[in-house]
């Protein structure tokens, strides 16, 4: 008789047994944080910065259990598995000592592992980064004060392409960011293509080619921009996302940046978000009077269902921040969960998704967290779309955005990602529309007699609006012209153009009955809110943007007529432009 001896794999098993013991850990640290008087902190769920990662050695991290993640100016956020113990305590007060300024927060053993394991990303970079890369703020201040126009950043290139080989690359890095702050950009475009490398700036919402790049420096660039972000050096066929800050004018501009492979080589985009430029307050999103009315009366309430909606870059995020510092009160507990976490606001807990912590898993958490109010950055799937609302049922106040092309869509796209539309009477306050359109430049914007067919279509605007202006006859508008002082683009500045639809009985009523956009825009016209093609209409008619501005951010109506209506131009056209118009001018 033959006896087979199996061999039994216990990978799996052993596995799984290892996971539920890392969630148990998570779970007893959480819920004994408040016994021990700690705030608890999932570290998975945040980005860790690298200069704040390098202020404790890696040998005393692990040493005594802790690590440190977020550092602003002096500002330095702490985790340890034990914070009462005495050498974990005798250790904070040598941090302290060094004057920094400790935030200490409780953590488990897995968000340890998970922060020791980018110490590789600094210990890497240490030998280039003494002097190599690092960022002069007193070049960018120099810089930034001979940049007055665009133009000036080509003329400055040419005069560094003549320098040494090893500070060429770290001065076009300063010109780079010099150039973004001067002019005021809100994101630096590198695109490499065929035989170019194109440097852009997206200023006003609107992106403006600079300059090209030598390709000979392109790779030496992206190695030090990737560096920096705290990026795997020689990954080039993945996209990777990263950040990093430096101090200008005592003031620190943080960079969010993100490499994507392209045809050619890899292209890198980086937001800067400057903290003096995020003072968020309902006075400075500038609503409108009839908007902003409303919004005070939803902010009051208790509990409920805010949502922001319109495309990428239209200030959503930036609304949600201003209606947050409204509510915000030393009795309210306020906690967010964003992708990422673009500006930090002193006393409120903000935490941003990563791998294993998600819209979805992260809102179950934040619920576990007893926060009064929540703010959700995106309500992408049914999951997180079913938490919101349950959320908003159950005693709090909830602020999300959906991406949909006016206020009214957000109902039906609600519909669409599964909700019932019997529970939206209870747990939505207010949808809200927005765009933004740039502002005219004070100084050169040039007054026109408005044409016949844009008087028509001011008219037939203002005749829906529930508190219309008046359109005089002839009727003076405005159009843009370009002066030094916009750098040529005949706009300076942004404004937002707004809608809503408050949840009300006869929108309930419309959401249940027939949830189509119309039908839902009728049921909400009594509460005599503007729409934002009514509201950017007024802000034509008084000066503040044009016709061609308004027409590139929102769909104008062209009525009952068999051509679309003649805004005049800008700029004159002229050859092909002008026979085109010519052509769809006798097209019916």
């Amino acid at each position: 008789m033959m006896w087979h001896m199996f061999k039994f794999d216990d990978t799996y098993s052993n596995s799984r047994i290892t996971d539920l013991y890392t969630q148990e850990e998570e779970r007893t640290v959480q819920i004994n944080a408040p016994r021990l008087g700690f705030e608890y902190i999932n570290l998975r769920g945040v980005t860790i910065n690298p200069e704040a990662l390098g202020v404790i050695p890696v040998a005393k991290a692990h040493a005594f259990n802790i690590t440190s993640f977020e550092l602003n100016q002096n500002k330095l956020s702490v985790a340890a598995k034990q914070p009462n113990s005495p050498q974990v305590q005798a250790y904070l007060k040598e941090l302290e000592n060094q004057h920094y300024e400790l935030t200490v927060y409780i953590c488990s053993t897995a968000s340890l592992t998970y922060a020791w394991s980018r110490y590789t990303d600094i210990t890497d970079s240490t030998a280039e980064k003494k002097g190599v890369f690092q960022i002069s703020t007193e070049d960018i201040s120099r810089l930034m004060n001979a940049i007055k126009k665009k133009e000036d950043v080509t003329e400055i290139l040419r005069g560094i392409s003549s320098i040494n080989n090893t500070r060429r690359v770290s001065e076009t890095l300063e010109l780079i960011f010099a150039g973004a702050l001067a002019l005021g950009a809100s994101d630096i475009h590198i695109e490499p293509e065929e035989s170019v490398i194109r440097l852009r700036y997206r200023f006003d919402g609107v992106l403006h080619d600079i300059t090209d790049i030598e390709s000979y420096i392109y790779g030496r660039l992206m190695s030090r921009l990737k560096l920096l972000s705290g990026m795997v050096l020689n990954t080039k066929a993945e996209a990777q996302d990263g950040r990093f800050t430096f101090d200008i004018e005592s003031r620190q501009v943080e960079v969010r940046s993100s490499v994507i492979p392209g045809a050619t080589a890899e292209s890198i985009v980086m937001r800067l978000l400057d903290p003096s430029l995020s003072t968020f307050s309902m006075d400075r999103i500038q609503l409108n009077p009839y908007i902003e009315k409303v919004m005070h009366q939803e902010l009051k309430k208790p509990n409920g269902l805010i949502i922001t909606t319109g495309p990428t870059g239209s200030g959503k995020t930036t609304a949600l921040y201003a209606f947050l510092r409204e509510v915000h009160s030393e009795g309210v507990k306020i906690i967010t969960i964003e992708n990422p976490v673009e500006y930090k606001i002193e006393g409120i807990v903000q935490t941003q998704i990563g791998d294993d912590y998600t819209f979805a898993n992260g809102l179950r958490a934040i619920l576990r967290q007893d926060p009064d109010i929540i703010m959700i950055g995106e309500i992408r799937d049914r999951e997180v779309a079913e938490t919101a609302i349950h959320a908003a049922q159950t005693g709090h106040l909830v602020f999300s955005t959906l991406h949909t092309n006016s206020a009214v869509a957000g109902f039906a796209r609600l519909i669409d990602l599964g909700i019932d539309p019997r529970v939206m009477g209870t747990s939505i306050n207010i949808i809200i529309g927005q765009r933004l359109v740039r502002l005219l430049c004070a100084d050169c914007k040039t007054a026109y007699q408005a044409t016949s067919d844009e008087k028509q279509l001011i008219t037939h605007v203002m005749e829906g609006h529930p508190h219309p202006i008046a359109v005089s006859d002839p009727l003076t508008i405005y159009k843009s012209t370009g002066c030094k002082k916009c750098g040529g683009t005949g706009y300076r500045g942004r404004i937002g153009i707004f809608e809503g639809v408050v949840m009300d009985d006869a929108v309930e009523e419309a959401v249940l009955r027939d949830p189509r956009e119309h039908i839902i825009a009728t049921a909400a016209k009594p509460q005599g809110i503007p729409t934002m093609i009514e509201d950017g209409i007024e802000k034509v008619v008084k000066g503040l943007t044009s016709l061609q501005e308004l027409e590139r951010v929102i769909e104008l109506p062209y009525l009952a007529i068999k051509k679309p209506l003649a805004i005049t131009p800008t700029q004159p056209l002229a050859g092909e432009e002008a026979d085109e118009l010519d052509f769809f001018s006798h097209v019916v």
